[in-house]
């Protein structure tokens, strides 16, 4: 069995909760954090078996293995 570690990201919007994959480019939703962050991995599980069935989770594997991974958030001022 492999093991993949993805960062999520997870922001309030007017209906609800948006989560966020990054290095996959996978987003879901949900009315909680929780249920939000649910909802991601699911789309994320559905994600990988289907580059697993195209032959395309070795480039997944390469992504999911980099070792040093940060978020942060930024406040710009523009004028």
């Amino acid at each position: 069995m492999r093991r993949f570690k993805f960062l999520a990201v997870i922001w309030k919007e007017e209906a609800g909760y948006v989560s966020y994959c990054p290095e996959l480019e996978v987003s879901s939703c949900g009315d909680s954090p929780e249920e939000a962050l649910h909802n991601l991995k699911e789309a994320v599980e559905l994600y990988l078996e289907n580059a697993k069935e195209l032959g395309m989770l070795e480039d997944v594997e390469r992504v999911a293995q980099t070792s040093e991974k940060f978020t942060s958030s930024l406040e710009i001022e523009l004028q």
